[in-house]
């Protein structure tokens, strides 16, 4: 049976703004654990983490610049499925994007004919630098070589996202909530939440929590995988994985993850555990045509469904989790 929800929560919470009630976290946290002899998380026979990817008020809070329709939702699933399995949840790891404004993906790195910047949402090609339909203010040299690079991959090509998860801001934190439980698991199961910042370097992106989507620009070192997070990921027996947005972030992660796995143990993909209600996607830009790539609800089904033939197990908040 999952337990029961602690005394502070309210779903209405999951989409609001506030300070986080620490004391009030730590108080119930003492009463429930005594209450439901809760044990420490070093004493699990079986490791189970909870990886939520960019559960930040920059996706998940109505108003913000890149909430993502459904977050909300997702975020109440999410608590209940954490609250409910605490005593089974070893570890809580969360990432956070964490930008500043002078990045590529920012409007204030590229501008028009006219010095105007491009507007949210805009996609810039390597052929629009080429024919200086988009000139950046700054790197030149480096930029176009990444748009290049960018495209060679087949993943994504650079995107113009609004000023998003900056550090120092409110939109950079972890949702309230999310936080209040994540404080509630660490008093509770007497272990640290893992927090991983991602996406600093302002000539690159970095979707996916485990490298950039560009690890090199002419020769200039940008990035690289994060082996340190990866081998603490798959030192666990079981990784649930959560969070925002399932097209780009969560979806990078995943195949990151896979390609890491394919390389070093396949017979771990199974360890990873996606929660496939406790994410949403982008909705696709409303351009016509709409280009596949930028389609972004079926890229990310699609993709789904590989991981899955791949061996990832895809489950919802709702399944029994088991011992």
């Amino acid at each position: 049976m999952p337990l029961p929800m602690p005394r502070f929560h309210e779903d209405s919470l999951a989409g609001q703004l506030y300070l986080e009630r620490g004391a009030t976290v730590a108080e119930e946290a003492r009463r429930y654990a005594a209450e439901h002899r809760l044990r420490p998380a070093r004493e699990d026979s079986v490791r189970i983490a909870a990886f939520g990817i960019d559960v930040q008020v920059a996706f998940c809070t109505p108003g913000a610049s890149l909430f993502v329709p459904g977050a909300v939702e997702d975020t109440q699933r999410t608590l209940r499925w954490l609250y409910g399995g605490l005593d089974r949840l070893t570890e809580l790891v969360f990432s956070l994007d964490t930008h500043r404004a002078f990045q590529i993906f920012h409007p204030a790195w590229w501008q028009d004919a006219e010095g105007r910047p491009p507007p949210p949402l805009s996609v810039i090609t390597a052929g629009d630098v080429r024919a200086g339909r988009w000139r950046p203010t700054r790197h030149p040299e480096e930029s176009l070589a990444y748009c290049e690079r960018l495209e060679a991959s087949g993943r994504y090509v650079l995107t113009i996202w609004p000023y998003h998860a900056l550090l120092g801001g409110l939109s950079h934190a972890l949702v309230p909530a999310m936080y209040e439980a994540s404080l509630f698991h660490a008093l509770v199961r007497d272990t640290p939440t893992w927090f991983e910042l991602k996406g600093e370097h302002p000539l690159t992106e970095n979707y996916s929590v485990l490298a950039p989507e560009v690890t090199e620009v002419r020769g200039q070192k940008v990035g690289e995988f994060n082996t340190r997070l990866f081998e603490h990921l798959m030192s666990f027996d079981r990784v649930y994985v959560f969070g925002q947005a399932k097209s780009h972030c969560v979806l990078s992660t995943l195949m990151d993850l896979r390609q890491h796995i394919e390389r070093t143990d396949r017979s771990k993909m199974g360890r990873i555990f996606i929660l496939e209600d406790a994410m949403s996607p982008v909705p696709a830009p409303p351009l016509d045509p709409l280009p596949p790539a930028l389609d972004f609800p079926r890229v990310a089904d699609a993709a789904l469904r590989t991981l899955r033939e791949a061996g990832m197990r895809v489950v919802r908040t709702q399944d029994v989790l088991e011992p």
